[in-house]
């Protein structure tokens, strides 16, 4: 396996760590919280350095980072302590991390499509001679899908993808001459063509010009997709479709980034794709922190919210410790969790060579 691509995801990965610490940070700082210390990696101390109260550190594991804050888990009578601060200071504070990993994921994207020639639209450009579907009731030229049963339509192969999912009877959303049409109920089944070797729809999509605004509404739209698939992801785990033996840590993520860049056709090609992939992990990593689990910015946010109520209620301030408490254990199981997949990323790596 090609070292250049091990370096390049190993920095990737380790960029994305250090945009989520620094979220936090920027957060903190902005709402007067201390900040005692920020770390890049973990691990031992390569270069230290105080600047005012924060000790600034790169530490020699290029996986993780923190941003360490006064009084997160316990009242130590510091009045710019973050349990001491505000609610809506601290939920800004917790979501700041993940906000700025959707961030970057987004304009690692909208850098990539930069410098494209056009975008495939999910717009009818045209139908197939015979395609049963082209009618003055149903579906016409230069209609945009917008929702199929329920579901956004973000990619033009969300079509497909929704439509093979959904049965023969479909919700279907377009925006036809500036207004959104419905098509409720709409029988919709793939069928033969001529010189065609497997069944379709029967309709062509289009091409949006690379406008800057169709760039930037693109990146969006696939930074959003990244998002459902994330979603996806989690209710196969959580619906037993796939294992814990399918997760992937920090090692096999970058030999995920390895294997993309060199499956491709050129140098040029393998970074483009294995930016691609940063910027679906970044999304990951944003998505998967905001889940409420202890240890996890997520789970603070949620006990952060019934701390609120419960406090509303009682009129009486709740002692943080017993969160960090909680916090701690979820922290253990989850470094449980992460020893477990990151054994088992590297018994994958030593038996596929």
């Amino acid at each position: 396996m090609s070292i250049f691509y091990i370096v390049i995801g190993i920095l990737i990965f380790g960029l994305l760590v250090a945009v989520h610490e620094l979220g936090h940070f920027a957060a903190a700082k902005a709402c007067g919280v201390k900040v005692n210390e920020f770390a890049v990696g973990m691990g031992p101390a390569i270069v230290k350095k105080q600047k005012g109260e924060t000790l600034y550190s790169l530490r020699c594991i290029p996986f993780g980072g923190y941003c360490a804050m006064e009084g997160e888990d316990e009242d130590t009578g510091d009045s710019r302590a973050f349990t001491n601060q505000k609610a809506w200071k601290r939920f800004i504070i917790l979501a700041a991390g993940s906000a700025m990993n959707f961030l970057m994921g987004y304009v690692i994207v909208l850098i990539l499509f930069s410098g494209a020639g056009g975008f495939r639209a999910p717009v009818i450009a045209d139908f197939m001679d015979g395609c049963p579907y082209e009618s003055a009731v149903g579906l016409q030229q230069g209609d945009r899908f917008l929702r199929i049963d329920g579901k956004r339509v973000w990619q033009y192969y969300d079509v497909g993808d929704m439509l093979n999912a959904g049965g023969e009877k479909h919700d279907i959303v377009v925006r036809r001459d500036g207004k959104r049409v419905k098509l409720d109920d709409y029988y919709m089944v793939p069928v033969e063509y001529e010189g065609q070797t497997q069944k379709m729809y029967g309709f062509y999509f289009g091409i949006d010009e690379p406008t800057a605004f169709n760039k930037l509404r693109y990146a969006g739209s696939t930074t959003m997709e990244f998002v459902r698939m994330v979603w996806d992801a989690l209710r196969q785990l959580v619906g037993g479709k796939v294992s814990v033996n399918d997760l992937s840590g920090p090692v096999g993520i970058v030999d995920m980034m390895a294997e993309t860049g060199e499956q491709a056709e050129s140098v040029s090609a393998g970074l483009y794709d294995i930016f691609y992939l940063g910027a679906f992990i970044a999304v990951n990593l944003a998505v998967m922190n905001m889940l409420p689990i202890p240890a996890l910015d997520g789970g603070r946010i949620f006990f952060l919210l019934v701390t609120a109520i419960i406090e509303g209620i009682t009129r009486k301030k709740l002692d943080p410790k017993y969160e960090g408490y909680v916090h701690a254990a979820g922290m253990i199981l989850l470094l449980g969790l992460m020893a477990y997949v990151l054994f088992h990323d590297i018994f994958r790596i030593v038996t596929k060579t």
